[in-house]
């Protein structure tokens, strides 16, 4: 099975204790700085939506939010496109690209939040139907890959998986890590 338009949300760890006006702020000076190397063209404002994306910062290829569907706050980044290589190649781009975003996000609100994400557990989503739909099939048909892309980004198998296993959600995991992980690119 192939993997296309993975979704990597990295969640806050403890509570947003940061001002999503200042995260606006922030993400307008990242399409003007070329911060994450992606071509970013807007930023959009759901805040009123309860449990969604508060704060979008929209690529052309791919998005970055401030997200709270689940009622959890988290760094999703959302690829949009089709990317050739391995399953584990975009996994490891799609995970790249979230804790690339969740450091740099840390590093500017250091003095006023402090913004921190988890080390322990994060999210893989694929945001295609067509590929990947909500079964128990397409978890078996690639638990395998999955195994080997979490095993080898958090360097052990200390890990559990959690499925949600409504058919009418997206295919994902929960990956919770027993020991903290790095956000950091993975080679």
């Amino acid at each position: 099975m192939e993997l296309q338009r993975v979704n990597v949300k990295i969640f806050v760890d403890g509570q947003l204790t940061v001002s999503l006006e200042r995260l606006i702020e922030v993400f307008h000076r990242w399409i003007r700085e070329k911060a994450v190397g992606d071509l970013l063209l807007d930023v959009a404002d759901y805040r009123h939506v309860p449990n969604g994306p508060s704060v979008l910062l929209v690529g052309d290829e791919a998005d970055f939010c401030m997200d709270q569907t689940g009622g959890r706050w988290g760094l999703l980044y959302n690829c949009k496109v089709g990317i050739d290589g391995t399953n584990d190649q975009r996994l490891s781009q799609a995970f790249t690209a979230a804790a690339k975003a969740c450091k740099l996000l840390e590093e500017e609100f250091a003095s006023e939040g402090p913004l921190r994400f988890s080390r322990n557990e994060f999210e893989i989503v694929i945001n295609d139907r067509s590929v990947a739909t909500n079964t128990d099939e397409t978890f078996e048909a690639c638990q395998d890959d999955l195994e080997a892309f979490v095993t080898r980004a958090l360097g052990h198998r200390e890990y559990t998986f959690d499925r949600e296993v409504d058919p009418r959600r997206r295919f994902g995991v929960t990956v919770k890590s027993a020991k903290p992980f790095e956000l950091s690119p993975l080679a």
